[in-house]
């Protein structure tokens, strides 16, 4: 790991990764690898949440046990793809708050077009967990961060499944102080702005629209 920046290289990611990437995986089989990885990674981006000790009962004896303290969670999703990614993580965090930013990506600029925004009226109160499978050329992500510090929020942290070095480093030189999560950084982006070798694209292939 160097400054804010987690690369996740657990032998059952990279395992399941392997199979997301293949083209012969089926459109059930791929929302499911990505639900169960992003599991895996909602252990790892929550790693260094401040706990506190409290007291309980226990069938046995009375006892202090650490339970998570201080700000609550938020998840964002950057549709569509994002959603994919979202289930997996409430389904270890289901507590969490949920917000969603609509994004398409103008095939001609390669920029991203905002066309919606929701998020909890508290998210400056909270830590902001923005998920979405691939980080290419870093535009949406970087146009989802701005939305999200101009609402409010202070402490976030990015999680994606794969990451583009183009991406990467426009992510990390428009926002610094906001931590990456991704479990691969592939070679290089194509003319057409997807990551290769990369798994193609996360949305199509997630609801079997192509």
């Amino acid at each position: 790991m160097t400054r804010n920046l987690n690369l996740i290289s657990h032998p059952l990611i990279q395992h399941k990764l392997t199979y997301m990437r293949s083209e012969e995986t089926t459109t059930d089989n791929f929302r499911r690898l990505l639900r169960e990885i992003s599991q895996m990674l909602a252990y790892e981006v929550t790693r260094d949440l401040p706990t506190e000790l409290v007291t309980i009962k226990t069938p046995l004896a009375t006892t202090k046990s650490p339970a998570i303290s201080g700000k609550k969670l938020c998840l964002v999703s950057i549709l569509r793809a994002g959603n994919g990614m979202l289930d997996g993580m409430l389904d270890v965090l289901p507590a969490a708050r949920v917000g969603h930013i609509g994004l398409y990506r103008d095939p001609e600029t390669l920029e991203p077009v905002e066309y919606y925004f929701k998020v909890p009226e508290d998210i400056s109160e909270r830590l902001v967990i923005v998920v979405d499978p691939m980080l290419a050329t870093g535009n949406s992500a970087i146009a989802a961060l701005n939305r999200l510090k101009e609402t409010g929020a202070g402490a976030i942290k990015y999680v994606c499944l794969l990451a583009a070095p183009e991406g990467l480093a426009a992510l990390r030189a428009a926002h610094p102080d906001v931590s990456i999560t991704t479990t691969a950084i592939d070679d290089y982006l194509n003319d057409h702005g997807y990551i290769i070798p990369g798994l193609g694209d996360a949305g199509d292939r997630m609801f079997g629209t192509k």
